[in-house]
C-alpha cells in the first residue's frame, strides 16, 4: 500500500501553509457488492476453488450443478408412476430433477440435468447396468418418453416460457382485505409481489419497501404495478393442438378456439394482478399515514386561514355592534312613540266599535220588538235580511239617528224603518248603475283617450275571453299568458293583448253584478248573430261545452246552457263519446256507426260534428300554449 504522505511534495524552507476551505463532513454509505467479479468470488467460495483454478467468471449458461443439488431432487419412484400420454400434467422440472430451483435454472443446468437422467434412465443404459426395464407398453409408452418431453419443453426458450407461465408450483392466491392483513401488511404482501415480479417485462421491479419509505417511493411502486406489463401467456393450456387438424379449415378453427381461450385467461390474469394491487393499496398503512398527514396539513392551513378571517370579522363585528347599538336606541325611542299613538288609536277604535255594536244590537232588538214591522211571514223573512243590511251599511251616526226615530211609537217607527230601507236600496242601486256606466264608458272610449293604460275591448273580444277562460281552466301552466295568446290568434280587432290585460279584464268581469254579466253575454251573442246571420242554421255546429265544472264561465258563475239547449251535450253523452272513440280507433270498419250505437241519444252526424269540434279545440289549445312557450324561449 502506498503511503499518501510520501506522495506529497517535500517542504522547503520559507514555505507557508494556509486554510483554503473546510472538508465536508464524512458520509457513511452502504455499498452492496454486485457485478460479475463478485459473482465469480462467490462461485469460488461455494465450490472451494482457488483463484488459479478458474480465473474467469463462468457464465450463467455454463454453471454446474453440484452433486448435492441434484441428489436432493432425484425421485425414481415418481418417474416410474408417470404416464407419457399425460405429459402436459407432469412437472417437467421435477422430471429432470431440478424441482428445487425451477424457473431460476439456467439453460446449461437444464442440459446437464437432462444428460444425467439419460445416462441413468435410458432403456439401453438400464439394460447395460443390469437393471430390469419395466415399461408399461412397448415403444413411446416408456416413462423415459416423459424425460425426453420435459427436455423438449424446457430446452426450448419459447416453450419454456409458455410452461413457466402456468407453473403448477406458482401460487396465484391474492391476499384479501382484512384487519389481519392490514396489521401484517409487509409480511403478507411482500412475498406476493415478489412471486409476481418474475413475470414483468421490465428487469428492474421496485420493491414494496418498509414502513419508513417516502411518499415518492410508494407512489413509484404503485404506479409501476398499476401499469404492470406481464409476459405471461397461456398457450401451454391449449386443449387442441393445431397440427392435429386434418385440413386447413379444421386447423384454423382449432387456432381460433385456442386464441379465444388464451385471451380469456390473459384477461383473468390482468384482473388478478389488478386485484392484488388494489388490495395492497387498501391495506397499506403508509397510504393511510400519507392521507392523514395531508389531511392534517390542509386542516392546519384551513385553521390558520379561518383564524385570520375570524380576527378580521371580530373587529368588523365590534364596529358594527357599536353602530347597531346607536341605531337600536334611536329605533326604540321611535317605536315607543309609535306604540303610544297606536294604543291610543286602538282604544278609540275599540270604543267606536263597542258603540257601533251596541247601536246595531239596539236596532235588531227594536225590529224584533215590533215583529219586523209586518204580519206576513214571507215578508218578515225578507225584512230580517233588510235589517242586517242596515246594520252593515249604515254608519254610527245614521244608526243612532235611526234608533232615535224607532224609539217613538210603533207607527212612527214603522214609517222611519221603511224610509231608511228605501233610501239604502236606492243608494245600492245607484252604485250598481254607476259601475255599469263606468264599464260601458271604458268600452266605448274613443282613441283620443288611447293614451290611457287600459286597452279597448269589443264584444267579440269579450266573447273570445269567456271561451278561452273555459278552455283553459285554473291550474293550466301560465294560464293568463295562454289565454292572451289564444285571443291574439282568434281576434279580428287587431289589438294585441298580454297577461296583465287579461287579469285586469277578468277582475272587472268578476266585480260585475250577475245581471250585468248576463247583459254583457247577451250583447256579445247578439253581435255574433249579426256577423253570422247569413249562415244557415243547419250549418252552424253546436257550441263546445266544458263539463269539468258544470260549464263554469270566466268569472266562476255556473252556466245553464246544457239545461236550456236540447242540443247541448250532457256529461253522460260526452263520456260515452270519448269512451267510444278510444274503443273504436280509426282503423275500425264502420267506426262511426258503432260510435253512434254507443251514444244512442245522438245521430251519426252529430257525433262526427262533435268530434271535429273537440279536435279544433285541442288544436287551438296546443297552438296557444306553443305560442307562450316560444315567447318564453325568445
Amino acid at each position: 500500500m502506498v503511503n499518501p504522505v510520501k506522495m506529497l511534495p517535500a517542504v522547503e524552507e520559507g514555505d507557508s501553509s494556509c486554510v483554503v476551505t473546510k472538508l465536508a463532513a464524512p458520509l457513511r454509505l452502504l455499498v452492496e457488492p454486485v457485478g460479475r467479479w463478485y459473482e465469480a468470488h462467490k462461485y469460488r467460495r461455494h465450490h472451494h476453488h482457488t483463484l488459479s483454478h478458474n480465473e474467469s467468471l463462468p457464465s450463467s449458461d455454463s454453471s454446474d450443478l453440484s452433486e448435492d443439488d441434484l441428489s436432493e431432487d432425484e425421485d425414481d419412484s415418481m418417474l416410474m408412476d408417470l404416464d407419457p400420454k399425460e405429459w402436459k400434467d407432469q412437472d417437467h422440472y421435477a422430471v429432470l430433477g431440478i424441482k428445487k430451483i425451477r424457473y431460476k435454472a439456467s439453460d446449461e443446468q437444464i442440459k446437464k440435468a437432462y444428460k444425467r437422467k439419460v445416462l441413468k434412465h435410458h432403456p439401453d443404459k438400464r439394460k447395460k447396468a443390469g437393471g430390469v426395464a419395466v415399461p408399461r407398453k412397448d415403444g413411446d409408452d416408456d416413462y423415459f418418453t416423459c424425460i425426453t418431453k420435459a427436455y423438449e419443453i424446457l430446452g426450448n426458450p419459447v416453450k419454456r416460457r409458455s410452461y413457466d407461465s402456468v407453473d403448477p408450483e406458482f401460487e396465484e392466491e391474492v391476499p384479501s382485505i382484512s384487519n389481519n392483513n392490514r396489521d401484517n401488511f409487509f409480511q403478507v404482501f411482500t412475498p406476493a409481489f415478489e412471486r409476481n415480479a418474475r413475470f414483468s417485462t421490465k428487469r428492474r421491479v421496485p420493491k414494496l419497501g418498509n414502513a419508513e419509505a417516502s411518499i415518492e417511493e410508494v407512489d413509484r411502486f404503485y404506479k409501476f404495478w398499476y401499469d404492470f406489463k406481464s409476459w405471461r401467456e397461456f398457450s401451454y393450456l391449449d386443449e387442441e393442438e393445431k397440427e392435429k387438424g386434418e385440413n386447413r379449415d379444421e386447423r384454423r378453427w382449432i387456432e381460433k378456439q385456442n386464441k379465444t381461450e388464451q385471451k380469456r385467461r390473459k384477461k383473468e390474469e390482468v384482473t388478478r394482478l389488478r386485484q392484488l394491487v388494489d388490495n395492497a393499496y387498501a391495506c397499506d398503512p403508509r397510504i393511510k399515514k400519507f392521507r392523514d398527514d395531508e389531511k392534517e396539513k390542509k386542516a392546519a392551513e384551513k385553521r390558520a386561514k379561518q383564524e385570520a378571517i375570524k380576527a378580521a370579522a371580530m373587529e368588523k363585528e365590534r364596529e358594527r355592534q357599536a353602530a347597531l347599538e346607536a341605531e337600536r336606541l334611536a329605533k326604540e325611542k321611535e317605536e315607543e312613540e309609535a306604540k303610544a299613538k297606536a294604543q291610543a288609536a286602538k282604544k278609540e277604535r275599540e270604543a267606536l266599535k263597542k258603540v257601533t255594536k251596541k247601536e246595531r244590537k239596539k236596532l235588531r232588538d227594536t225590529a224584533k220588538k215590533y215583529n219586523y214591522f209586518t204580519s206576513d211571514e214571507p215578508e218578515r223573512v225578507k225584512l230580517m235580511t233588510e235589517v242586517e243590511k242596515l246594520c252593515e251599511a249604515l254608519s254610527l251616526t245614521s244608526l243612532q239617528s235611526l234608533n232615535e226615530e224607532l224609539g217613538k211609537d210603533e207607527e212612527a217607527a214603522t214609517t222611519a224603518f221603511f224610509k231608511q230601507v228605501s233610501e239604502m236600496n236606492e243608494a245600492l242601486e245607484n252604485e250598481k248603475q254607476e259601475e255599469l256606466r263606468k264599464h260601458q264608458a271604458g268600452q266605448g272610449s274613443s282613441k283620443g283617450k288611447g293614451a290611457s293604460k287600459e286597452k279597448q275591448w269589443s264584444n267579440e273580444d269579450l266573447q273570445i275571453l269567456i271561451k278561452a277562460a273555459n278552455l283553459f281552466p285554473p291550474g293550466t301552466v301560465k294560464r293568463y299568458e295562454v289565454i292572451a295568446s289564444y285571443i291574439n290568434q282568434h281576434s279580428t280587432s287587431g289589438v294585441t293583448r298580454n297577461a296583465k290585460d287579461i287579469i285586469s279584464k277578468t277582475k272587472d268581469l268578476q266585480k260585475l253584478d250577475p245581471s250585468v254579466k248576463a247583459e254583457v253575454n247577451k250583447r256579445a251573442f247578439d253581435k255574433f248573430e249579426q256577423t253570422r246571420g247569413k249562415l244557415k242554421k243547419d250549418d252552424i255546429p253546436d257550441p263546445s261545452q266544458r263539463f269539468n265544472n258544470g260549464g263554469a264561465s270566466a268569472d266562476g258563475s255556473a252556466g245553464d246552457t246544457a239545461a236550456s239547449d236540447p242540443k247541448a251535450w250532457t256529461n253522460d253523452e260526452q263520456k260515452r263519446l270519448e269512451q267510444a272513440l278510444k274503443t273504436y280507433p280509426a282503423s275500425t270498419k264502420d267506426r262511426w256507426d258503432r260510435i253512434k250505437e254507443a251514444v244512442p241519444t245522438r245521430t251519426k252526424k252529430e257525433c262526427m260534428l262533435r268530434y271535429k269540434e273537440l279536435v279544433e279545440m285541442v288544436k287551438a289549445k296546443k297552438a296557444a300554449q306553443a305560442g307562450v312557450a316560444k315567447q318564453a324561449k325568445s
